[in-house]
């Protein structure tokens, strides 16, 4: 049967999700988790969660889903000695760094792939699998056939979101809220500027980035029987009364294998909806239906007042279990109650005495210990031995009834007994001296001209798509003496892989050996074709266990995360080579909706389209792979006159991103990073390498 995962953003809402039938629940505990600005968990508020949860047959997932650097990585690592000793029975992860640390310091707990590590294909997985991971969820975005072609082949778990916010952007991908705010979704803190209003001409009066909520509840009988192992249900920040309502809905059809009644579909649009909910992902039917905002409205207050009953008058959610009792003569009276994970609690009482008037039967002994009634357990079966002609007091029997039962539930709450170690940093590579290269990445083939390549770039990045369209390109840098890379697109599914590998046997006939891939489903990718990886910074290297886990992934190179600090780079221990982006327009979202075709009704995604926002801000909209759009910073990263600065950063190169830039632009800047020239953007910003990101 389907795992119910439930969001508990408190004590009282892990209450409401384990007396609604969540199978699991998942929650913070400190500052290393995707959702800073919940309460969380303190470390004694964790431990009596886990308690509450396993002694009621329910699993208990810790999210540590952030990047961390490497000074706080230490703190992670308390966290998880910790939290390993409490009994946690997984961890959710997004950094390749953290996933290392986890397996050092608790090597027998599970990790999970979070949804952040932007996992939308079998490769993806597979990756997952080679890091040591138990269970991927998967990136929201896809479609039932792509999540069914998965889960056939899959070597671990697969998770997937069922109800609860979408997000615009892929997840792991977004940089909207850190680079325009300073506030990071992978760091934990995303303001969600998605939600504010954008416009298409010079005024934001649209929510065209304001997905409505997801909402499977339909499908849950598909989903099983496709394989998926975990339905998941978004919301830690919200209310326990909304945990107990969705929970209680979604654990009822599955466990009756049923969609939810159209009372139930008003209950949950009631505890919270944008507009409704849509299934235009899981659909594959994407367009402006499936964005809505949320209305300002009094809460549901007789809807909450019946979901506070479903977890604060009593227990409602009931493990099986058998009782068993033997009554001898000369003997203390013995009671014992186990459970189907084998647990057996036994106590004794006093010796019974020779009846006087009705003596103790084994019926009335069964009928006793069966009242479980205000405790978490349902007596499934009683076995009784009672000698003849003794007596023994009800209210005897009853103290032994719940002594057994406080045992079993003392040794259900027990933590596991699991191996622990200590994290080790390892080795500390010393930073290469000497100045860094310079890389190129183009949008456009157009944009390699014999002007630039007579500049001399270390090498060229140029996307699959239009490598395969223009061949010539190929060529003109390869008898300039430039390497070529092919840059693979961050996203594609299964489905689409054929036409991808058709794009890199292109490159690939014509000597082209280098690939720069932005997700772990691009790197096993590549790796496969037997391609020398680079990863990209959507992988996120934000500490030096990271580079470790990638170099021992077979990846020779990789891009610093631009929310890094410069102090920051410079001091991770580069196992691999490491490069860091310092001129362009700094891509900010990757989306699956294609919001320029829902605003013209037409695929017209050639050339640039500009989204502007409250303030007046201009974002460059433009074609991703795939009929997909990628949303650019309005101001162009430009650190041309700060070379000092990146120079000492134990860098092997230096990248200039080239997206909006016409050829002689791209001419104009490779020069002046050449120190030639007076190139200088018109609205230019230092990104975040100069400012700390919350």
């Amino acid at each position: 049967m389907l795992e119910l995962l439930s969001p508990a953003g408190s004590m009282e809402s892990v209450t409401a999700a384990v007396q609604n039938g969540a199978n699991a629940v998942y929650l913070g505990y400190g500052d290393f988790n995707a959702r800073r600005n919940a309460k969380n968990f303190t470390r004694e508020e964790v431990a009596a969660a886990v308690s509450y949860c396993h002694t009621r047959g329910t699993k208990v997932h810790l999210t540590l889903n952030t990047l961390l650097t490497d000074r706080e990585l230490p703190a992670a690592a308390q966290v998880a000695g910790e939290i390993n000793e409490m009994g946690v029975d997984a961890v959710i992860v997004q950094d390749l760094g953290v996933a290392r640390m986890l397996h050092q310091v608790a090597p027998q707990l599970a990790l999970h792939a979070s949804t952040q590590m932007t996992v939308h294909s079998l490769d993806g997985v597979k990756e997952c699998a080679k890091l040591g991971f138990t269970r991927a969820v998967l990136s929201r975005e896809l479609s039932r056939d792509q999540i069914r072609y998965i889960c056939q082949n899959s070597p671990i778990e697969i998770e997937t979101f069922a109800h609860g916010a979408l997000c615009m952007c892929y997840s792991g991908q977004c940089y909207l809220s850190s680079v325009i705010g300073g506030r990071s979704g992978n760091r934990g803190l995303c303001a969600q500027p998605c939600r504010l209003k954008y416009g298409w001409g010079n005024r934001a009066n649209e929510y065209p980035l304001s997905l409505k909520d997801m909402s499977l509840a339909d499908y849950l009988q598909e989903l099983e029987e496709m394989g998926v192992c975990c339905l998941k249900i978004e919301g830690r920040m919200k209310r326990p009364e909304y945990v107990a309502i969705v929970t209680g809905i979604y654990a009822r059809a599955i466990r009756e294998g049923r969609s939810p009644t159209p009372e139930e579909l008003e209950q949950l649009e009631a505890a919270f909806s944008r507009q409704g909910f849509t299934q235009g992902y899981y659909l594959d039917k994407k367009g402006p239906d499936m964005f809505g905002v949320r209305q300002e409205s009094e809460p549901p207050r007789e809807l909450y007042a019946q979901a506070r009953t479903t977890y604060e008058s009593g227990e409602n959610r009931k493990e099986l279990i058998r009782m068993y009792a033997m009554i001898r003569t000369g003997e203390p009276a013995q009671v014992a109650a186990q459970d189907l994970l084998g647990n057996v609690a036994r106590v004794e009482g006093a010796v019974p005495e020779a009846a006087v008037n009705v003596p103790l039967t084994a019926e009335k002994v069964e009928g006793q210990l069966k009242r479980t009634g205000g405790t978490p357990y349902e007596c499934e079966k009683v076995t009784a031995y009672v000698d003849e002609g003794l007596s023994l007091p009800l209210s005897a029997l009853n103290a032994l009834r719940r002594q057994a039962l406080e045992e079993l539930s003392r040794q259900r709450g027990l933590p596991p007994q699991r191996e622990k170690g200590e994290f080790h940093p390892g080795v500390r590579y010393e930073n290469p001296k000497g100045a860094p290269q310079i890389t190129l990445s183009v949008r456009s083939a157009q944009q390699i001209t014999p002007a630039l390549l007579a500049l001399q770039p270390a090498r060229i990045y140029l996307p699959s798509d239009e490598g395969a369209a223009c061949p010539d390109a190929i060529r003109a840098c390869q008898q300039a003496g430039v390497e070529v890379a092919v840059l693979l697109p961050r996203i594609c599914w299964d489905r689409e892989k054929n036409k991808l590998e058709q794009e890199l046997k292109v490159f690939q006939d014509l000597g082209v050996t280098q690939a720069l891939a932005g997700t772990l489903d691009g790197v096993q990718r590549a790796l496969d074709l037997g391609f020398t990886v680079t990863s990209d910074f959507g992988i996120g290297v934000y500490n030096s266990q990271t580079l470790k886990e990638l170099k021992r992934l077979g990846v020779s190179a990789a891009t610093a995360s631009f929310e890094l600090k410069l102090p920051q780079i410079r001091d991770l221990s580069k196992a691999i080579p490491l490069e860091a982006i310092v001129y362009g327009r700094l891509p900010l979202m990757i989306m699956e909706n294609c919001i320029i075709h829902n605003h013209t009704g037409q695929h017209s995604c050639t050339g640039v389209n500009q989204l502007t926002d409250r303030r007046g801000e201009k974002f460059p909209v433009v074609k991703a792979w795939g009929c997909r759009n990628e949303i650019l910073n309005g101001k162009t990263l430009f650190l041309a006159d700060k070379a000092a600065d990146y120079q000492r950063l134990g860098l092997w190169a230096v990248r200039l991103m080239f997206t909006t830039e016409k050829p002689e632009q791209c001419v104009q800047v490779l020069e002046r990073y050449r120190g030639q020239g007076r190139y200088k953007p018109f609205d230019f910003t230092r990104g975040l390498y100069y400012r700390d990101v919350e």
